[in-house]
């Protein structure tokens, strides 16, 4: 499923027109990264976590040098499940 198919799944269910659901769906999208690049996390109970974790300084390979190199320190955002969303997925 992509973006827009998304956003007419919730103007269905919700009964909203297709705008005004694009209009929620992205203020969801900016809430949470506005949320992370502060520093908190997200949780939605039932649904799952939003946080960042910290990836350390490590040694790689250029793919096309073949050269060692340094890469740097990073953040990156995760998410982890929370119990109603994978009982959804197991259709239990």
């Amino acid at each position: 499923m992509n973006k827009s198919e998304l956003i007419a799944q919730i103007a269905n269910r919700s009964g909203l027109p297709q705008t005004q659901s694009r209009r929620v769906l992205e203020a969801f999208i900016e809430t949470i990264g506005e949320a992370l690049s502060s520093g908190d996390r997200v949780q939605l109970v039932g649904f799952g976590t939003f946080k960042v974790t910290e990836r350390s300084e490590r040694q790689g390979r250029n793919p096309k040098t073949k050269e060692m190199m340094v890469i740097p320190a990073s953040k990156t955002p995760s998410f982890t499940a929370g119990a109603e969303l994978k009982k959804i997925v197991n259709n239990k």
